[in-house]
């Protein structure tokens, strides 16, 4: 399928509103599991598929990455100014950190923590020997970044409406599903 010029591939239309509706939900799982007493059956559920899903934002980061650099961004038109390019570039890289280094903190964390590592089924492999003290200096690290992530996602957001509403260009528009 030929990706029009002024859009992103449908593939990665798809892979970025599965990783917000991931996101969402691991999001969620993990704020919410304080309704449920602490060491509940809810409680524990919510926490194992906080981890699942998490990985799972992973996996699908590690896809999107090539596939973006294989397939390309198309053009924002009317073209942006340099800083604004600049600083898209600067949002772009922080939040696929972010996407990167979350999971994989959460899987460190596991491992250090002598637990196991579920995945949808599958136990993965501990990345590190048993260490609590590591395993809660890991979540500390993993609770800021996932605290900054709220702000980089409302700030990407932000970004898209404003392009859209106040600069009138296509910038959200190239991300959008495509309307039949």
């Amino acid at each position: 399928m030929k990706t029009p010029a002024h859009r992103y591939h449908p593939a990665l239309v798809g892979i970025h509103w599965l990783t917000l509706a991931l996101l969402v939900a691991v999001y969620a799982l993990i704020e919410l599991r304080g309704i449920f007493p602490k060491g509940s059956s809810a409680h524990e559920l919510m926490k194992t598929w906080h981890f699942m899903l998490g990985l799972a934002v992973w996996a699908l980061v590690l896809l999107r990455l090539p596939l973006r650099l294989m397939l390309g961004a198309p053009p924002i038109t009317p073209p942006l100014p340099a800083w604004q390019h600049r600083l898209a570039l600067a949002m772009h890289v922080a939040l696929y950190a972010m996407l990167l280094a979350l999971p994989l903190l959460g899987w460190l964390i596991l491992s250090a923590k002598g637990s196991p590592i579920p995945f949808f089924g599958l136990e993965l492999p501990p990345l590190l020997a048993p260490d609590k003290a590591l395993s809660k200096s890991l979540k500390e690290v993993h609770e800021t970044i996932a605290n900054l992530g709220y702000a980089l996602i409302a700030l990407h957001a932000a970004a898209a409406l404003w392009h859209h509403y106040v600069q009138h260009d296509d910038t959200l528009r190239r991300m959008l599903p495509r309307h039949s």
